[in-house]
C-alpha cells in the first residue's frame, strides 16, 4: 500500500478515537480541552525535537507561526462543534477538511481542479443544506463554526505541504501546540471547570491519541499528493453513526442520513478527480 495513504489510515483511527473521548467531556469548556490536548503534544514533540538535536524553531518561522495558528482555530471549533452537536453530524462537517485542502491548494500549491469537481462541490453543500435543514440540533452558528473549522485546517494542512522538504515533520508538528497551549491555558482562565480524576485520564488520552494522529498526518502529507491521501479519513463515517447511535443515543430522520451520503458522494468524487500528477514518495 502507498506509504502516505497508510500513514493517514492510521492518523484517521487515531483522530477518531480523539472524536469520542472529546464527545465523553461535555462539561469541561472547549478551550480548556485545548490546553489539556496540546500542552501533552508540545511537551512529547519538544522531547523528540531536542532528543534529535534539531532546531525546534525551524527556518520558515512565519509560515510555522501561521500553521499553528489556523491550526488552533480550527482546533477550537472541531471541539465546539463535537461537544454540541451528534459526532456523526460533526464529523461530517469536519469531513469538509480535505474539500477545503483541495481548494486551497488551487491557490496556494497550484494544483489543479478540473471543471466537474465543481459540480460535486456544490453536491456537498447541497448535503450540508440539507443536514442544516432537517435536523434541529444543527442551527446556522454550529454549521458556521463547522465550516470555518474545516476552513483554518485546509490553510494549516496546505502551509504543512508546501514545507514539506523544507522543514523536519516534528518543526511541523510543534508549532500547533506551541500556539495553542498558550492560548488555550490563557483563555481557559476565565471559564476554568475542574477536572475530576476520570476527566483528567480522558483529558491526557486525548493528547497521547492527538500525538500519534498529528504524526502520521505529517508524515502523509510529506509522502503523498494532499487531495489523494485526504479521502482515506472518510473512511471513519459509518464507523461514527454506529458509535453516536449506540454509546450516545444520537438518531436522525432518514433526510439527515441522505444529506450526509451527499457530502460524502460530493466531497470523495471531487478529491478522485483531482489530477494526479505528483507523488512525493
Amino acid at each position: 500500500m502507498n506509504r502516505g495513504i497508510t500513514f493517514m489510515f492510521f492518523a484517521t483511527i487515531f483522530f477518531m478515537v480523539v472524536k469520542i473521548f472529546v464527545k465523553m467531556l461535555p462539561h469541561i469548556p472547549p478551550m480548556e480541552i485545548v490546553f489539556f490536548r496540546c500542552i501533552i503534544s508540545f511537551l512529547i514533540t519538544y522531547y523528540l525535537l531536542k532528543n534529535q538535536g534539531h532546531d525546534i524553531l525551524g527556518k520558515n518561522r512565519s509560515l510555522l507561526m501561521l500553521r499553528g495558528i489556523f491550526g488552533t482555530i480550527g482546533l477550537y471549533c472541531y471541539f465546539v462543534i463535537l461537544q454540541d452537536i451528534p459526532l456523526a453530524t460533526a464529523s461530517t462537517l469536519i469531513y469538509f477538511t480535505p474539500l477545503f485542502t483541495t481548494l486551497v491548494g488551487v491557490v496556494i500549491l497550484k494544483e489543479k481542479m478540473k471543471t466537474i469537481q465543481w459540480f460535486f462541490l456544490f453536491i456537498a453543500f447541497i448535503g450540508i443544506v440539507i443536514i442544516q435543514g432537517f435536523d434541529p440540533r444543527v442551527n446556522i452558528f454550529y454549521l458556521l463554526v463547522g465550516l470555518s473549522g474545516s476552513f483554518c485546517a485546509a490553510f494549516a494542512y496546505n502551509i504543512i505541504r508546501y514545507l514539506r522538504d523544507r522543514e523536519h515533520s516534528l518543526v511541523l508538528m510543534i508549532y500547533f501546540p506551541m500556539v495553542a497551549f498558550p492560548v488555550g491555558g490563557i483563555l481557559s482562565i476565565f471559564n476554568w471547570v475542574q477536572p475530576s480524576f476520570y476527566d483528567l485520564i480522558i483529558l491526557i488520552s486525548i493528547g497521547i491519541f492527538t500525538q500519534f494522529a498529528q504524526y502520521f498526518m505529517t508524515k502523509s502529507f510529506q509522502s503523498e499528493k494532499v487531495s489523494k491521501v485526504s479521502i482515506v479519513s472518510y473512511s471513519e463515517l459509518v464507523f461514527v453513526v454506529l458509535i453516536g447511535n449506540i454509546f450516545f443515543n444520537e438518531n436522525f430522520d432518514i433526510l439527515v442520513y441522505i444529506g450526509m451520503l451527499l457530502v460524502t458522494f460530493g466531497v470523495v468524487f471531487n478529491i478522485l478527480l483531482s489530477k494526479d500528477d505528483k507523488k512525493y514518495l
